[in-house]
């Protein structure tokens, strides 16, 4: 999505929400790409960590000691931590990931990342996003990536993996992570052309509605129901 509009990750600021396994993994693709990650949260509260957030301090206190997202300032005193989660969409940044809790971006804080020049929102929950905050974002020229599209990816994974028990093999983390791409491209790829084909260029939402019904309708007749 960032390609095709002349962007990428490189360089960005990104705000992630969430510190479980989709955020944080969220956290460690996007370093990959180049973008500093600021934020993180849990049901607690938020960090902000201007210098980049110190991706294997979290895994530590998440993954392996099961602590608060409070504790990270313990150790990064020069962080900020902040009471309240949903407060981490105040926090300044070029890319949102919001990888948390249904409805977590409401309407208003959709209007304080536009107000703070957010350029893309790429959805890692179930329907993070609001109505009222995607209709925000899609009128104010935001990058969306919605989570029918995303949350495929997920899908997808667990396709790989039945894939690999299925013939015995264990694949490299390298080969999963290359087939997932490819995946999700031609995922993009199908809501673009959807969205287009049905008036909406640009809209991925509606694109990847489209897209989605029509795969399980061509699946259902495929099968004789009509």
């Amino acid at each position: 999505m960032l390609k095709d509009h002349g962007s990428s990750f490189e360089g960005k600021t990104v705000a992630i929400s969430g510190s479980g396994n989709v955020a944080i993994y969220a956290c460690e693709k996007a370093t990959q790409l180049g973008a500093k990650v600021i934020t993180m949260s849990d049901s607690n509260g938020y960090i902000v960590d201007n210098n980049g957030i110190d991706l294997a301090l979290i895994k530590q206190l998440k993954e392996v000691q099961r602590k608060r997202i409070s504790e990270y300032v313990a150790i990064h005193p020069e962080a900020e931590y902040h009471e309240g989660c949903r407060g981490v969409w105040n926090v300044k940044c070029d890319i949102a990931l919001p990888c948390a809790t249904q409805n977590e971006l409401d309407g208003d804080a959709a209007k304080a990342l536009v107000a703070n020049g957010v350029i893309a929102v790429c959805e890692g929950a179930n329907m993070p996003s609001t109505p009222e905050a995607i209709t925000e974002f899609q009128n104010n020229g935001v990058l969306f990536g919605p989570a029918k599209a995303t949350n495929a990816g997920g899908v997808a994974t667990s396709a790989l993996e039945m894939s690999q028990n299925s013939s015995r093999y264990n694949w490299k983390f390298e080969k999963v992570d290359k087939r997932l791409k490819r995946i999700m491209e031609n995922i993009y790829k199908n809501s673009c052309e959807a969205a287009k084909k049905y008036g909406m260029e640009g809209n991925l939402v509606a694109g990847a509605n489209i897209a989605g019904f029509l795969k399980v309708a061509d699946a259902m007749m495929a099968q004789g129901i009509v």
